[in-house]
């Protein structure tokens, strides 16, 4: 049995097809205006690379920020379900997971089945998520997927004290100025978005 998964986020749609708990494919592109034209668009180009058609897949599932506007799915679930669904898949130790987001992050607690007993939210403000990351990669005139590489390389990272997106863009463009360590910037932004997240929640009573 073939069963795809849709994930329509803030930033970038995302599907996969498993077969009998083996991954076929993966595809991920930008989301953009209309959520369920993301999800045909990435649906439909994923379909293509596995050389599989519509009719070969027996259940669809959406997830994430935009699920409900996939109508062509059987199922919508809530990302958090799905990632302690994923993660108890992949490794049954795993008790926590941390989720930055393009709009928002999370802190999920699972128990030992992969339930998730409680979890945390901020969605308040940018800082912290996948588009502050985005908006620090632009002004360093670094790409996105390369900031970690970067990081590694920071023999001290940057103090970025500002808590809002707008004011800590403006704290790196006054590092720039200095000629600071284009590395150290980047580790002080990764500890920035780290400090963001939130705390672990209480398990459920």
């Amino acid at each position: 049995m073939i069963c795809a998964g849709i994930d329509i986020g803030s930033i970038t749609a995302k599907a996969a097809l498993i077969k009998d708990q083996t991954l076929l494919g993966t595809l991920v592109i930008p989301t953009g205006y209309h959520h369920l034209n993301a999800g045909i668009r990435v649906f439909e180009a994923l379909l293509e690379k596995t050389g599989l058609s519509r009719a070969d897949i027996h259940a669809i599932v959406s997830t994430g920020y935009g699920r409900s506007s996939i109508d062509f799915a059987d199922k919508a679930m809530t990302e958090i379900i799905c990632h302690g669904t994923g993660a108890h898949f992949l490794n049954p130790r795993i008790r926590g997971i941390i989720d930055v987001g393009g709009q928002d992050s999370k802190a999920i607690l699972l128990d030992s089945q992969g339930r998730v007993e409680n979890f945390a939210m901020n969605d308040k403000c940018a800082a912290g998520t996948g588009r502050f990351l985005e908006v620090m990669a632009r002004a360093l005139e670094v790409d996105l997927d390369r900031m970690g590489e970067f990081s590694q390389r920071a023999d001290h990272p940057s103090k970025i004290s500002s808590i809002c997106t707008v004011f800590a863009e403006s704290e790196v463009i006054s590092m720039i100025a200095r000629q600071e360590k284009r590395e150290n910037i980047i580790a002080g932004i990764h500890d920035a978005a780290a400090a963001r997240v939130p705390s672990w929640p209480q398990k459920s009573k």
